[in-house]
């Protein structure tokens, strides 16, 4: 059997409080990076705040969530970071949120290869029936890859975000086991 946290260019890890701060804390003061993650005013992090922040997720892990490091498996770098948010186990269902900070890989599959790890762990570990992503329209590289790892657009909420003087839609996707099986034809 193959390393269920290992796809063909990235591997998820348990994040070190140590070590992936400094990347952490860079990636918040990459404003492009922070509005594709988050409706919010983008928030600058320095490497003290994001390690803070990393030890006290890691010392309250809540039950309804799994944080994951992306990393490569070239250099072993950390590129980005991937989890679930809100599972309700009661339902099967969970949000995913991915964001890769190393912007020299944007656009060549990292994301990708990352969410499709993440649905294989939801659907065949954590036993769960629907994975459902928002995202911005303003980023359709995104969507994109969300479609080639398998989601599906199932509506929009219309202006939903204001950002630089424009509205913007939020666009919701989803995954079903079923149909992701049938994808990866198990």
């Amino acid at each position: 059997m193959n390393n269920l946290l290992h796809g063909q260019l990235v591997r998820l890890a348990a994040a070190n409080s140590e070590t992936d701060a400094e990347a952490m804390g860079r990636w918040s003061r990459d404003s492009e990076y922070m509005r594709l993650q988050s409706s919010w005013p983008t928030r600058l992090w320095s490497q003290k705040q994001a390690k803070e922040a990393l030890r006290d997720w890691m010392e309250h892990e809540r039950p309804d969530e799994m944080e994951f490091v992306i990393r490569t498996l070239a250099e072993d770098r950390p590129i980005g970071s991937i989890g679930l948010d809100g599972i309700r186990w009661s339902h099967g269902d969970t949000f995913v949120g991915i964001g890769i900070g190393e912007r020299e890989y944007w656009g060549k599959g990292y994301g990708t290869d990352a969410m499709r790890i993440m649905l294989r762990y939801a659907f065949m570990e954590l036993n769960l029936h629907r994975v459902s992503p928002n995202v911005y329209e303003y980023n359709p590289r995104a969507i994109r890859s969300y479609e080639k790892a398998g989601f599906t657009v199932e509506g929009r909420q219309r202006q939903a975000l204001n950002r630089d003087g424009r509205r913007w839609d939020m666009i919701y996707m989803g995954s079903l086991r079923e149909e992701w099986k049938r994808l990866n034809e198990w």
